[in-house]
């Protein structure tokens, strides 16, 4: 079958629900979500089911919208007071790091396609674009694992890990497109590389700042009627800012996701709201790019390049990778062992090098298919055999810290522009030693408990009301005080 106006809407509604409903099954196994959506795409495509999708710019272009609303949500989701400790190891993995993983992977292809068994010779700047692609480890991926498993680590390693991600796109970006060029005309030096480099960084950083900061002051001003409307003029500032960014030869991925730190770190209405439906577009994002993705390719010519592929994938993943963080970590001693093998575990490639490699078919690059489809038995090699096992690994390593987030039990929540905390404390013996009243309770300074919940019931509280073991108070303070309730919350004997 192949894709058309006529079709595409029930194609593409079968593909979604498919997905989610074999999504929600494969948690129970720990396979990543994205895995899932891909595999789904293969299974339906031309070598499969038969629908047939062949426009590489088509893909792309999905790509680059899918990858800016994802980069966009995970900088709002960033907190700027988490990575503050850890920013210059962010931004040095982010560029040396990416570099490093080119350069080795490069040298190592070209090495290896030398061989008969490989069935492929690439030239050097074949095997560096190559290489390059799959240099940045993939923002919806890192974003998507660590989220839906939440995974809690020590050592600020989730924001370490989730910054080096949503910023380590436009060195890989940059590399690609300039050995392309190289590839195409072999007149492009050095020297426009590194220009292009600084442009693409400089002016990125700047539009992504400049734009997250009026986004705020807009968001705050407008007085829109219907506050539905506010989630959707974010997201057209969010398809502006990587437009403009673009138009004016700035990298936009980079873009985006400062500007979504700048907003996400700011008070703004309706932040719930926003949060709420940019969290649904991400997911749906991610949904239809893995899917677009996996419709592309073709499982039968993977199999000729299934054997470098493999090699290219065990070697970045023990070699290339490793080494790349180790050395980009050296200067920061305070950096243990077991965090820089945690790293190194968890450069996982996905979506965006996929995306990148269809730059050299849509540029008609001799090797590009051989290049699209290497690329992408990496990624599935990556997805399988780090994605499945991060929680493993984490605990292996003894990184990962116990998880206490539990469902509400009053389901209440407060915009956080009120700068109020709700917190939930369930009473022992010794929280009421002095008494069994609301009014002979200890608690912090402006602080209230406006709601109690007991055997499944729920009570108005006043000062003479009865408390008893194991009831669960809702409690509303000021964010300076979360850490004196936490204190009542589990007092020491």
């Amino acid at each position: 079958m192949e894709i058309s106006p006529d079709n595409i809407i029930l194609v593409a509604a079968i593909l979604i629900f498919i997905s989610i409903i074999v999504s929600r099954a494969s948690s129970k196994f720990g396979i990543p979500t994205l895995l899932i959506f891909l595999i789904v795409g293969m299974l339906f495509g031309s070598d499969g089911l038969g629908v047939q999708f062949y426009n590489a710019e088509l893909a792309q272009f999905i790509g680059m919208i899918a990858l800016s609303i994802i980069l966009f949500s995970g900088g709002m989701d960033t907190k700027l007071k988490e990575i503050k400790p850890i920013m210059y190891q962010g931004v040095v993995l982010s560029t040396f790091g990416v570099l490093i993983t080119a350069l080795l992977t490069g040298f190592f292809i070209f090495w290896v396609t030398g061989f008969e068994f490989t069935n492929i010779k690439f030239p050097l700047a074949t095997a560096l674009l190559l290489a390059s692609t799959m240099s940045s480890t993939d923002s919806a991926s890192v974003f998507n694992i660590l989220r839906s498993q939440n995974i809690k680590l020590k050592y600020h390693l989730r924001p370490k890990l989730e910054l080096e991600s949503g910023s380590n796109d436009p060195m890989a970006y940059m590399l690609t497109i300039a050995l392309i060029q190289y590839i195409s005309s072999s007149s492009i030096g050095i020297g426009n590389v590194i220009g292009s480099f600084f442009i693409q960084f400089i002016v990125g950083g700047a539009i992504g700042f400049v734009v997250g900061k009026l986004s705020v002051k807009l968001i705050n001003k407008v007085q829109i009627p219907y506050p539905s409307l506010y989630p959707l003029l974010l997201f057209s500032v969010v398809l502006f800012t990587f437009a403009i960014t673009d138009i004016l030869k700035g990298n936009g991925y980079l873009a985006v996701y400062i500007a979504g730190i700048i907003v996400g770190n700011n008070k703004i209405v309706f932040k719930k709201e926003i949060s709420s439906f940019l969290d649904g577009l991400t997911m749906f994002a991610q949904l239809i790019m893995f899917l677009s993705l996996g419709l592309l390719v073709n499982p039968s010519e993977m199999i000729y390049v299934l054997p470098i592929g493999l090699l290219i994938s065990v070697f970045m993943i023990l070699i290339a990778r490793p080494a790349s963080v180790f050395l980009c970590l050296l200067p920061f001693r305070k950096v243990d062992f077991r965090s820089k093998t945690f790293i190194s575990w968890v450069g996982l490639r996905g979506a965006v090098p996929i995306i990148f490699a269809t730059y050299p078919v849509v540029a008609n690059i001799p090797y590009s298919n051989y290049i699209f489809n290497i690329v992408f038995i990496v990624t599935l090699v990556s997805l399988v055999v780090q994605g499945m096992t991060i929680t493993s690994v984490a605990k292996f390593l003894k990184l990962d810290l116990p998880n206490n987030n539990k469902p509400s039990d009053f389901g209440v929540e407060i915009p956080e522009e009120l700068n109020v905390h709700l917190k939930e404390i369930q009473l022992t013996k010794y929280m009421l030693k002095k008494g069994n009243n609301l009014k002979d309770m200890v608690l912090p300074e402006r602080t209230l408990v406006i709601m109690i919940k007991r055997d499944g019931k729920f009570l108005i509280p006043n000062g003479q009301l009865e408390l008893i073991e194991n009831d669960i108070l809702l409690i509303i303070s000021e964010d300076e005080q979360e850490r004196l309730i936490d204190q009542y919350n589990h007092p020491i004997e």
